[in-house]
């Protein structure tokens, strides 16, 4: 009996051709699974039908993008979380996603393999086998970009070669894209020279700032314990929210990212990644939190959300420390409720106001005119307490 083996297919240059490299190389049945977790899928009947034609025994498509905005993107807005300070994880938060899928599919079905189009020296092959590995252990991975040498024009002459369908746009772009509903990646072709400015072709989901409307547009959010739950009035769930920020936030130029980051694998890579929902809501949440949480627990949360991010970069999303960690971040997130309003204009986004029912920030403690309840005499004693260890060390030092 041939054994099965599962594929995560995005329809793309490299799993359309691994369809067949597999069946010819590993002599398997091979089940296509695509996950949709927000990204376009105008040509999803293509993919599909693409996927049969090269010799897929099945093809399963999962909605899964409510479970990817619940499940994976909340705790991540809960953390606030930027890799190195800059990068929304997108992709990184969807490929632990996919796989979970992926395995659910290969027990469904008994296959004994399953298949990514991950490359050798990405970061995505980890955070794919990590968690099948974490979720499936006895189930063997199948890795075809770290066995075969294929350049990509070499890969898109095999699939001539081998009667391979391909979509058009792989035969068109030399850039190698990933997205979903948190924000879109972009890399290779002339974007690996860091010293240029990127491509204009490079972005599909902004407009340049300079071509960005010359008005500002304000956006009101509404936050319910730390996720978006309203835009401008209107309710919505947060892969709705996102999809709609997308557009507007996108629209004005806002969420372009060109950073050279630091890769799991050991190397630096430049990537250009375009996020207008996670840039906004970030931005929003932060102005909320400042609001809302006290000082002990605002400074020690961005430890947290650092290493949130780094798990969750690293392929680490069902490690005990990550779920354990995002337990701490939804108790903060309790009390992050209120309403923030944001002007986005040219690329830049500027607080327009903010309020919360819980909000520690008191005007008669604040205030400096008339209605100052602040008792400014006992600063004095605050101050020789708080600066007594100073005091006794330089003396006992000088002495």
């Amino acid at each position: 009996m041939t054994q099965k083996a599962v594929l995560g297919y995005s329809g793309g240059l490299d799993t359309s051709v691994i369809i067949h490299w597999l069946k010819q190389n590993h002599h398997v049945d091979v089940i296509c699974v695509l996950v949709d977790v927000g990204q376009p899928l105008t040509n999803l009947d293509d993919a599909i039908t693409r996927a049969k034609k090269n010799g897929a025994a099945k093809v399963v498509v999962v909605d899964a993008k409510e479970e990817f905005a619940n499940d994976f993107v909340a705790p991540a807005l809960h953390a606030n979380a930027l890799y190195e300070d800059i990068y929304p994880l997108a992709t990184a938060l969807a490929r632990p996603l996919i796989a979970k899928h992926l395995v659910d599919v290969a027990r469904a079905n008994g296959a004994a393999f399953i298949a990514h189009g991950c490359t050798g020296k990405g970061n995505d092959q980890v955070r794919f086998e990590v968690t099948i590995r974490a979720l499936a252990p006895e189930i063997k991975v199948i890795a075809p970009l770290r066995e075969w040498t294929m350049t990509r024009p070499q890969e898109i002459q095999y699939a001539h070669d081998n009667h391979v369908l391909i979509p058009d746009i792989a035969k068109k772009s030399e850039f190698s894209t990933d997205e979903n509903l948190w924000g879109r990646s972009v890399e290779a072709g002339v974007l690996e020279d860091a010293s240029k400015e990127v491509v204009p072709a490079a972005f599909a989901w902004t407009t340049s700032p300079e071509n960005a409307p010359n008005a500002p547009e304000l956006v009101g959010l509404k936050f319910v314990k730390g996720i978006v739950t309203e835009v401008n009035g209107k309710r919505v769930t947060l892969a709705e929210a996102a999809r709609y920020l997308n557009d507007i936030a996108g629209a004005h130029g806002i969420g372009r990212i060109d950073h050279v980051e630091n890769r799991l694998v050991g190397i630096k890579s430049r990537e250009v990644y375009e996020a207008p929902a996670a840039v906004t809501l970030i931005a929003a949440k932060k102005a909320l939190e400042a609001l809302t949480l006290t000082r002990d627990v605002a400074h020690y949360k961005t430890q947290l959300e650092d290493k949130f991010a780094e798990l969750a970069y690293d392929g680490l999303w069902f490690s005990p420390l990550r779920v354990a960690i995002s337990a701490f971040l939804a108790n903060v997130n309790q009390h992050v409720t209120g309403d923030v309003t944001l002007k986005l204009y040219k690329g830049s986004i500027t607080l327009a106001g903010r309020s919360a029912p819980e909000s520690l920030y008191t005007k008669h403690l604040a205030t400096y005119d008339v209605g100052d309840t602040f008792n400014h005499k006992s600063a004095e004693g605050f101050i020789d307490i708080w600066g007594l260890p100073l005091a006794n060390a330089s003396k006992v030092r000088k002495q």
